[in-house]
């Protein structure tokens, strides 16, 4: 299990990252979600970190790079599917990389510690969007303290919408 007192690096990702990056998205636990075409994949990493609307990065632990996550904008991105989402709602995509670091709490601890930073920031609500089948996802993500806000079909296929928000602004949506 993950130390509790563990703090997890952001980097944004470089050329250098690509094999790295590549032998992620080659593991069983990635094809299942990101699909067979890894170069595809590799080449939406790279447009991405030539973009706006999406920042890649590399999640390190002790220095060692353990996760990719893409923070994204999706007001940013013409016909995003979650424009109905509050304005500055933050969007997250998390891949663990080694299988060997799967059901450690890696991602309950990254996805909180982010949430966190990004709330910080000024982040009024924050979304993470697994598959119905991606039972890991969805548990790590309810720990991190999202919740489940809907079910959609995108055009990555059927998602469980799942929402945090920000502690001020749910202060103020009690009238706290």
């Amino acid at each position: 299990m993950t130390d509790p007192e563990a703090t997890y690096d952001l980097r944004p990702v470089v050329p250098e990252d690509l094999p790295l990056l590549e032998s992620w998205l080659r593991q069983p636990h990635a094809l299942e979600w990101w699909g067979d075409d890894v170069t595809g994949s590799l080449e939406e990493i790279i447009e991405a970190a030539e973009g706006v609307d999406t920042e890649p990065l590399i999640v390190e632990l002790d220095g060692t790079p353990i996760a990719y996550l893409e923070i994204y904008d999706p007001h940013l991105e013409d016909d995003h599917p979650y424009q109905d989402q509050p304005f500055g709602t933050l969007g997250l995509d998390l891949t663990i990389g080694d299988p060997a670091l799967l059901g450690q709490g890696h991602g309950t601890a990254i996805l909180t510690q982010v949430s966190d930073q990004l709330f910080e920031e000024g982040a009024p609500q924050l979304i993470v969007d697994p598959h119905p089948d991606n039972a890991r996802a969805i548990r790590a993500s309810a720990k991190a303290g999202f919740e489940e806000i809907g079910r959609r079909t995108s055009v990555e296929g059927a998602v469980v919408l799942m929402a945090r928000i920000s502690d001020v602004d749910a202060d103020m949506q009690d009238g706290s």
